[in-house]
């Protein structure tokens, strides 16, 4: 399991858009997301950690690795107003 914090990451769009740049780098991957801690948990198929924090900047967000973290939990959607989709 690698695990990022992306502090950037407010909202479910957020979160959906991080989501399919993760699968588009690696369709086997696992994503779970926690809104609340801003953390991505990615249980990789074929991809490298590098490839999937990539994945994640051509998103547009800033992910940091975070050594020995817990996996993180599924996200329950919803907007932390960061404006990103209009809603």
């Amino acid at each position: 399991m690698i695990t990022f914090e992306v502090k950037d990451m407010t909202c479910g769009h957020c979160a959906r858009t991080i989501t399919q740049a993760i699968e588009a780098c690696d369709a086997a991957a696992r994503v779970q997301i926690d809104l609340t801690s801003h953390r991505v948990a990615i249980e990789p198929g074929r991809a490298a950690a590098a490839q999937l924090l990539g994945a994640i900047e051509e998103a547009g967000y800033t992910p940091v690795v975070v050594e020995g973290a817990p996996a993180a939990v599924a996200a329950t959607g919803g907007c932390g107003g960061c404006g990103c989709h209009g809603g």
